[in-house]
Formats: structure tokens, sequence, C-alpha cells
């Protein structure tokens, strides 16, 4: 087995089988970022809180709340042998790598990790990705969690502007019938944090065995969870199905057992001995966990609630990354998908022979009907308890529209192509809790890519880039509040207004007002994203107004000076903002710019020519070796980045070759 980095220092793994690839997978991994894997393999163990304090801590209670342990335990000896042997050598690569670097080493005792902590990760992360902490935030904290999101009412447009928590993404797949050249395309969009345990890193794969894939995982998957091998590929978008559920129960005098059809059941009960550091000291903490048989219960002043979740116990995940890897066809890629262990999130897929598809796949409850599934229900009867799934059939999918082409932005699944050709909502049950919500990025990808002309690179690559906002979204709704604002005795405001109102409803860094808009933008979505109301304008525009005054002394400095990617020595400027399909999440910093951290990351373009060749590009925010501030790869891809340029990711072996990389071996 082999490692070879290429000039930007993605890791291209080469092995015999692909176990060994697995093992210069972890290697090469823990080489750009073993700071972040020891603290996703923490999280598996109950160690967080003593890696990383208090807040590390809410993951320990995650970890016995979702039993992800107890279900990797159960299911490690049946996961099929091939499976285990790549999971096995790659947690040696972790170990052998740590064995080798115990200075770097941030917790005694964290090594070896072993396969059932590789399992334990996927249980543990699968939940999250659909809005677990959405629930079981509030409720930990003795609060009611929010409804989940209305369906639409007869004679309301299915895209309406009502919030609702979600991350991001992008996705498009354009088949070479609409290609304008016969190329077929897909472009891989995903929006996640630019560091930390939920942050791409990208990686070539190649075994003896048939293994040939380029695309990025996370920290603690064996494997890459998106991208292409050589016949198909795929994106991933999150989608918020209500796939959780809040059950109401009936609790004794002595709070030690809940009713059930008439019945006194027992509450498990379980008390945890949390290890939370403090400044040099780790110390034991208490903490009572409840369950019911419905799943995790919790005590609040309103009373005694649990909560169910599809997936809950199961580690299906685990194996449906990998054969989707593998695939070779569109039917082998089906028959992956139709294990149903992914519980959610959206796939758009092309392939070689010019297919593309749209699946708004989710793991649905069978639930019973006449319910507010959307709400509380009651846990006090087994009709509510759903213990079976809709089959893979049930999942809304489009499978080469007429259009030609099909993209999603974390929206409603009946809007992924052109109109006329999308899903009809009528034909899909209300338990299945579809969501209603367009992104300001479906909107406009809609706009786009309405011409019934040509979809080439260059038409495909604009769409994907856009800086533009709609008027037809929450954005326009906001705007509207915004310079609806009685300024009459606020000069201040009176004049963000005026400026406001020549905002050309594009963050491109050519307006005068787009730093103001940005900024205003940004207060926006904040709330959009986590589902709640939009915030006071009056607020809003006194905050951003405070802040452009007292670090520019102006309400229009320059964006390209404002919006920023930073990383290390590097520094320079980008353009696009929040929930543009260009995304460009940023916090506020002490000299009064916005420093991205989140939006774009991991980008890439697939293209397979007529005779079914396939070529890539991708980039990232920052560079391969996320957490190695010395490394020449700490931040070489930022300029790249901000300036929407690629790099070409080298899938076959004799472009490779050619680079000049020099392969080595761990060790």
């Amino acid at each position: 087995m082999t490692i070879t980095r290429d000039r930007y220092g993605v890791p291209h793994i080469v092995g015999r089988r692909d176990a060994d690839v697995g093992y210069g997978l972890a290697w090469a991994h823990a080489e750009d970022d073993f700071t972040t894997l020891q603290e996703v393999f923490a999280s598996v163990r109950g160690r967080s809180g003593a890696l990383l304090g208090p807040e590390g801590a809410k993951l320990d209670v995650a970890l016995e709340l979702t039993r992800a342990r107890a279900v990797a335990t159960r299911d490690w000896p049946k996961l099929p042998a091939d499976l285990r042997a790549l999971i096995l050598a790659y947690a040696q690569g972790l170990n052998d790598y740590a064995a080798q670097h115990p200075a770097e080493v941030r917790l005694r005792q964290l090594f070896p990790v072993t396969g059932e902590d590789v399992v334990a990760g996927f249980v543990l992360r699968s939940p999250f990705f659909f809005g677990l902490d959405r629930v079981l935030a509030p409720l930990s904290e003795g609060r009611l969690p929010p409804r989940d999101a209305e369906p639409v009412k007869p004679g309301e447009s299915s895209t309406d502007t009502r919030p609702v928590e979600m991350k991001g993404s992008n996705a498009f797949a354009v088949t070479g019938r609409r290609s304008g050249d016969g190329v077929t395309r897909l472009i891989v969009n995903s929006h996640q944090p630019w560091t930390g345990p939920v942050a791409w890193w990208e990686v070539v794969v190649h075994s003896g065995e048939g293994w040939d894939f380029a695309g990025a995982l996370f920290p603690g998957a064996p494997y890459p969870l998106l991208g292409h091998n050589r016949t198909l590929g795929w994106a991933n978008t999150v989608n918020r199905p209500d796939l959780i559920d809040v059950y109401r129960l009936t609790v004794n005098g002595a709070g030690s057992a809940y009713r059930l059809d008439g019945r006194w059941v027992a509450f498990e009960s379980k008390m945890l001995w949390l290890k939370v550091r403090f400044g040099p000291f780790v110390l034991p903490v208490p903490h009572r966990v409840k369950r019911s048989i419905h799943g995790p219960a919790f005590e609040t002043p309103q009373g005694q609630f649990a909560i169910r979740y599809a997936g809950q116990g199961e580690s299906g995940n685990v194996e449906q990354y990998y054969r989707l890897n593998r695939a070779r066809d569109f039917a082998e890629w089906r028959a992956a998908m139709a294990k149903q262990g992914v519980v959610a999130t959206n796939f758009v897929y092309a392939d070689a022979a010019g297919h593309i598809a749209f699946f708004y796949n989710a793991k649905f409850p069978d639930r019973a009907p006449g319910y507010d599934w959307r709400g509380i229900v009651p846990g006090d009867t087994s009709k509510t308890l759903w213990t079976r799934y809709r089959p893979f059939t049930a999942v809304p999918a489009l499978i080469d529209p007429v259009p030609g082409w099909v993209a999603n932005s974390n929206n409603t699944p009946f809007v992924a192509t052109a109109a006329g050709s999308n899903l009809r909502r009528a034909d899909f049950a209300p338990e299945l809790g579809i969501e209603t919500y367009m992104t300001n990025r479906a909107w406009r990808f809609g706009e786009l890519l309405a011409d019934p002309g040509p979809i080439d690179r260059d038409r495909l690559l604009r769409t994907k880039f856009d800086k533009g906002y709609s008027r037809s979204g929450w954005a326009g709704v906001w705007m509207a509040k915004l310079l609806g604002v009685d300024a009459a005795r606020d000069g201040d405001i009176a004049a963000a207004q005026a400026l406001l109102r020549t905002w050309d409803w594009t963050l491109d860094g050519i307006g005068s007002a787009d730093s103001l808009a940005a900024l205003l933008i940004g207060e926006g979505v904040r709330k959009v994203y986590r589902g709640d109301p939009l915030p006071e304008p009056r607020a809003a525009l006194v905050d951003v107004v405070a802040f452009l005054r007292s670090n520019w002394q102006r309400l229009d400095p320059p964006y390209a000076e404002l919006a920023r990617v930073r990383r290390g020595k590097s520094d320079v400027s980008i353009s696009g903002g929040p929930d543009a399909l260009r995304a460009y999440y940023w916090r506020r910093t002490p000299d009064g710019r916005l420093a991205g951290f989140n939006g774009d990351s991991f980008i890439m373009l697939v293209e397979w020519d007529p005779d079914g060749r396939v070529r890539s590009q991708s980039v990232q925010p920052f560079g391969s070796a996320i957490e190695r501030p010395k490394s020449v790869h700490y931040a070489d891809q930022s300029r790249l980045f901000a300036a929407e340029k690629w790099k070409p990711v080298l899938f076959d072996a004799r472009d490779l070759a050619a680079q000049g990389g020099t392969p080595y071996r761990p060790g």
C-alpha cells in the first residue's frame, strides 16, 4: 500500500485490497488532522467531557441517549466480512499512527481504537443530520421542542417562506442530452463547517479489488461519503423530513413509571458519571438518563416526554455507504440505496450512461393516521408507537426527468427540476412529514435554469456560483420588513434604508450596498435556519449600522474588504453570502471583518464525456492539511476557492504520475 500526495497535498492511496487502502486512508488523515480524529473517537468512548470540558460532556450524554456503543457492539459481528476487514484496517492505521507519534496524543488511553468505535461514530452522528439536536436541546433544558414545519394548506404555495431549521448544500446533475455537448455533469457542493468533526477531507482511493473512488469524507469514516468512481457519482444535501416524534407521557406519582395501554411500565434509569475537564482537572459529574419504550425520556416543568426517531438503534449506514462506493451502474447503486441504512439526506446522482436522478432519501416511520405528528403525540397508547418503516419505494424520487436536469438546495422535493416535470405533493401521504420549505438557493436555481436552452458547462457553473437573492423567497420578506421600519427620528436607520434601496440583490462585491445588505441577510438567515421567526427589523438595523460605523466609519465599505477567507497567513477576499448558491457564512472579527467558517466547503465538478470517460475537478476552502499550520497545504487552496477556480482531481494514476508525486508507505 502506498500514499502519493499531489501538488495540493491530496492523498492518493493505492493498495492490493480494500483493507490495505483503509489502513492508508487512516494514516494519511492522521497526518493531516489527528487533532479532530481524536475528538471524534473521544466522543464514541464517552470521553468528550474529559477532552473538551462541559461542552464535550453534552456529547457524552448524547452517546448514551442514542445508545451508539450498545448498537455498535451488537451489530459489529453481523457486518459482512469485507466491511469488517476494511474497518479493522482503518482502526489499525490510526492506532499505528498514534503509537509512532505519542507526543500528538491528547488523551491518555484513547488508543487503541476498535472497529466498534468506528461503527459507534456512524450511529452517534446520523440523527443529528436530520435535526435530533433541535429536539434534544430544549427537552434537556426543560423546554418543549418546536413544532416541525407545518404542511402547506390548500391553495397555499408549496414554496412558502415559513422558516425551518436546516443545514446547507447544493447539488446539480445535467444529462448529456441537455448539456449541449453530450457531457453528463454532476456538481457536489456540500455546505459544512470548514474545520471540526464534520469538515470534509478529500481523498482518492484505488484498490486491486476494484474500489476506485474520488471524493471526501468526515473524520472517522473509512471511505468517502460522496464523490465519484469511474462510472457514477453522487452529491448529498441535508433534508428535513419529520423523522422525530415527541410523546407526552402519563407518569405515576413517584415518577418511576409511565402508563401504556392501561398498565404501568417502569422507566429504565441509569446514572452516568461524566468525566468533565475544568481547567487542569477532570472531575466526575453525575447525570441521570431515563428511557421509555419509545426512547430517551425527559422531565420538564411541562411534564415528562419521550422521543423516538427514525433509524433509532440501527447502524445500516455503515454498510450502505461502502456499497455505494463500489456500485458500478445505476441498478447496483439503487440496490444499495434500497437498504435504507442512510436514514435521511438527499442524493443527487449521475453516471457515465447519462442517467441522472434525485432521491429525497428518508426512512419514513409507518405512522398511524389521525395524529398530529408534527407536534406532541400521546405516549400512553401503543397506537402511536410505530415499529416499522415505509419501503424505499415510498421515497420521493425523480429519475431521468424530461428537462434533463435535477437540483436540490435543501428545499422541498417537489421542486427538483423544471416546472411541469416535478413530483406531485398529492401523491405522498401527510404522515411522511415531507418538508415544504424553499431556500433562497432553490428559488435562484429555479429562476436561472428556467430557460429551455442548453445547460452547458458555463451556464451550470454560473448557476452554482450565483450570488443573487430572490424577491420571491424569505429574503424578499426580510428586506420588506427592514425597509418598512419607521426611521423618522433616526438618521442612521434612514441612511441605511436609503442605501439598501440601491442594492441590486446580488452579493458580488460590485455595488456600494453589498456590505450592508450582506450583514442584514446574515441576521435574517441566522433565524431562518434555526426555525425561528425573522428577527425584529429595527434591532437588526441598529446592530448592523453600529458594527459598520464603529469599524469602518461608513455604511458602504467595499464588500471585498469585509468578506474574507482566513487561515494562517492566508487572508483573501470572497464574494457570495448566506443562503446564496455561492454560500458563505461568517463570524465577525475584532478588526471588523467577516471571517468565513461555513458554506461552500468541498466542491467537485464531475464530467462523463459521450464515451463514458470521467474527469473531475475540486476545491475546498483551506487545504488538505486542515489542522497542520506548518504544512504548505494548510491553506494552499484558499485563493483558488475564493476566486471560484478549480484544481484537477487526477483520478487516473497516469495523470498523478505525470505530476511527479512521490509514493511513500506509512511509518
